[in-house]
């Protein structure tokens, strides 16, 4: 009886005991693959056309725009950008617009007729629309020189 008491006690704290705890990974998991933008860049006209790029977040240096397609232009002396966004939906586009519309400077006009918006970004004129799922618009030039291409600019979003 007497070793069967130690014995009980013994098997008692034996049981008690837990798996060791696994060690912790010492290499940090990976970060999330980030979202592939597409590549609209063979929608901008060639004329002036200087060069493009696929941003792929920021575009234009906005803190608060996600990625796009980037035109660069140089017509008659005169440097501007033209620049498409493209969201998951209409409602997407239409919120990353108020977004682009906040990054404007104080009280940026709106274009009724384009459902858009034209004001300073920086020293920079910007005039910007939506479109069905797209963001797009011109950077560089007055309204009355950035409008006509906009609107031929949103003829080929579709």
């Amino acid at each position: 009886m007497k070793i069967a008491i130690p014995l009980i006690a013994l098997l008692g704290l034996a049981a008690c005991s837990s798996t060791p705890e696994p060690t912790a990974s010492t290499t940090p998991p990976a970060a999330p693959e980030p979202a592939r933008v597409p590549d609209h860049t063979s929608i901008f006209p060639d004329a002036g056309k200087v060069g493009t790029a696929v941003v792929p977040n920021h575009i234009l240096d906005m803190k608060s725009m996600p990625g796009g397609s980037l035109a660069d232009y140089d017509v008659k002396g005169k440097k501007y950008q033209m620049f498409i966004i493209d969201e998951d939906s209409t409602q997407k586009a239409a919120f990353t617009m108020l977004d682009m519309r906040a990054e404007l400077q104080k009280n940026p006009e709106y274009i009724s007729y384009m459902g858009g918006y034209f004001g300073m970004y920086g020293d920079k004129p910007l005039y910007c629309f939506a479109k069905l799922h797209y963001l797009a618009g011109i950077v560089g030039l007055p309204k009355d020189k950035a409008d006509p291409i906009a609107r031929s600019l949103a003829a080929q979003l579709h």
